[in-house]
């Protein structure tokens, strides 16, 4: 049976390809699935806000937001977008984390320095019998003052 409205022989639309990038779509054409274009009004793309939020947690926890900023800038690269945040998080996450340990080697060193003049410091008075004063590494120590 035909339908009397319609042409008798009536058949599914052809199925046209998307337009080559740089080609205008044809008239009232949606954007092709998957190809970022969310529209001229809209100014979101992914990894935007991971990458803000990469960088207030970078000057915190310095590695967990240089991993956030990874993250967020592999999502905008695939995208086909820039992300600045990200690429700052990046940069300011591996410097801390750099400084971090930096001062972390410093800090075990200094404690480690103190802990071996405090036990030549010990071992100078329990040979001297807790009496008098002694010199550890250059400084004077007063034997009197050490508990035993």
């Amino acid at each position: 049976m035909t339908d009397p409205n319609g042409p008798a022989n009536s058949q599914p639309p052809a199925y046209s390809p998307p337009p080559a990038p740089g080609e205008p779509a044809p008239y009232n054409a949606a954007p092709p699935v998957g190809s970022g274009e969310y529209g001229a009004a809209s100014t979101t793309y992914p990894g935007k806000t991971l990458g803000i939020v990469a960088v207030v947690v970078a000057i915190f926890f310095n590695l967990i937001g240089l991993i956030l900023g990874i993250v967020a800038l592999v999502q905008s690269r695939k995208a086909g977008r820039k992300n600045g945040p990200a690429v700052a998080a990046i940069i300011i996450g591996a410097i801390l984390t750099v400084v971090g340990i930096i001062v972390a080697v410093l800090i075990v060193g200094a404690i480690g320095a103190a802990t071996g003049i405090a036990n030549d410091a010990l071992q100078a008075c329990e040979a001297a019998g807790y009496t008098g004063t002694v010199t550890v590494q250059g400084v004077e120590i007063d034997c009197s003052s050490i508990s035993r």
